[in-house]
């Protein structure tokens, strides 16, 4: 199993065992598309309580990756998926955050789905 389906493996039991449905074909493409930055702590996260982030969320991957226009739904949409998720789990992992905002904004064309 290569590093990558390792990854792919563990954001899927996690949103199993949150009873998130996902598309694992899906996901690993999600996964694939954040490169390297998944191979790091830090950067395999995201900290749901740091403004910083969340714009960081809001403008690299939703802006500019799924393109779409900026506005206070954006906002609204990460702070649902946040919600989901639990602000009391600690590892939210980018991989999984940016699934379930991919899939709210209907966006899967993006990664040819």
């Amino acid at each position: 199993m290569s590093k990558l389906d390792e990854k792919v493996a563990l954001y899927k039991k996690f949103m199993d065992d949150r009873n998130f449905r996902s598309n694992t074909d899906l996901l690993k493409a999600v996964t694939k598309g954040l490169g390297p930055s998944i191979y790091k702590a830090d950067a395999e996260t995201v900290s749901g309580s740091d403004p910083k982030e969340l714009e960081t969320v809001k403008k690299n991957y939703l802006i500019k990756k799924l393109g779409l226009k900026d506005s206070a739904e954006l906002d609204a949409a990460i702070a649902e998926v946040m919600e989901r998720i639990g602000k009391s789990e600690r590892k939210k992992y980018r991989a999984v955050v940016y699934y379930m905002l991919m899939k709210k904004f209907d966006k899967e064309s993006v990664y040819g789905f």
